[in-house]
């Protein structure tokens, strides 16, 4: 009885093995018939599958695993490749430059690849140090109400133009300069003022006016004495304020106010180089010979500059 239970368990085991060669056999015919593969997905977080597939496109592949892309987003071979066993599919990043192209291609713009790239070029900087001539001012030194028949120029200095080193920022794309930023400016030779002296023509070598052409001072002159003109506006710059208001109380008017030494009262008309102005207004840096002019604006007042003109107080 027990030889035969134990042939009854060796045929069973027999029977067994077969069922599983069979079955092994028909998965490998299976493969074989579908020629199954072996793919890697790695997605754009890293993360690896392995996949088994009889699909040879990577879109095909995508689409069986259930795996979308993004609009920013693409595979590495490219959608419409084909894949062999063993080979990877990477999902990544479009680059900026492939978004905007979809985009305009989405649009229906008619244009080539190479133009879309052309505009979307990389943007390149470069540090850029140039030499820029910094402009002189002329002063005028009026000594004379002479018009200007009766009167000549002398040049007591010559200007000199300035030099000064500006570093730039400068980007380009596609060789083009696009942008162009000031980062730095040094001086490296300060401009020269070019000065002229106003003076009256002389008459003959043993006339008064003879003997006084020539010399540039501050002295007193034929109807008052030369002062020193500036210009100034009611802007903070110029007044610490911006109220328009004098010392005196008055408004501030241009071609009338002007800002005079205490040596002449509020109200004192003063011919400077024949216009009549009225004193109304004082200032901490109007000191002996120096008259301030009110203007309306800051420019109009750096366009003045700096001027001598002779001063007298008006009947």
């Amino acid at each position: 009885m027990k030889k035969e239970e134990r042939a009854s368990i060796s045929i069973m085991k027999i029977i067994c093995v077969s069922i599983i060669l069979i079955l092994i056999s028909g998965i490998g015919v299976l493969a074989v018939n579908n020629k199954l593969k072996d793919v890697k997905i790695i997605l754009q977080n890293g993360y690896e599958m392995q996949a088994l597939t009889s699909k040879n496109k990577v879109s095909e592949i995508l689409e069986e695993n259930n795996i979308v892309l993004d609009d920013n987003q693409k595979t590495i071979p490219d959608l419409n490749s084909e894949v062999s066993a063993g080979q990877s599919i990477q999902i990544t990043d479009k680059s900026y430059n492939e978004i905007q192209i979809a985009k305009i291609s989405e649009e229906g713009v008619e244009t080539t690849l190479e133009e879309l790239l052309k505009n979307y070029a990389p943007i390149t900087e470069k540090i850029v140090v140039e030499q820029v001539a910094i402009p002189f001012e002329t002063i005028t030194k009026n000594q004379t109400n002479a018009d200007e028949s009766n009167s000549t120029n002398k040049v007591l200095q010559q200007g000199v133009e300035g030099i000064k080193e500006v570093t730039y920022k400068i980007k380009y794309q596609n060789d083009t300069e696009i942008e162009k930023t000031v980062l730095s400016e040094n001086i490296v030779k300060e401009p020269v003022n070019k000065i002229v002296q106003v003076q009256k023509k002389a008459t003959s070598r043993g006339s008064s006016e003879a003997r006084t052409a020539g010399i540039a001072t501050t002295t007193a002159v034929v109807n008052g004495e030369t002062y020193k003109i500036t210009a100034y506006c009611s802007c903070a710059k110029c007044c610490g304020k911006t109220t328009g208001r004098t010392a005196s109380g008055t408004t501030a008017t241009a071609g009338r106010t002007v800002a005079a030494p205490a040596k002449f009262a509020f109200g004192t008309k003063l011919n400077i180089g024949g216009h009549i102005y009225t004193v109304e207004d004082r200032g901490g840096a109007i000191k002996g010979n120096k008259i301030d002019i009110y203007v309306n604006s800051h420019s109009a007042a750096l366009q003045w500059g700096v001027k001598y003109l002779p001063v007298s107080v008006a009947n």
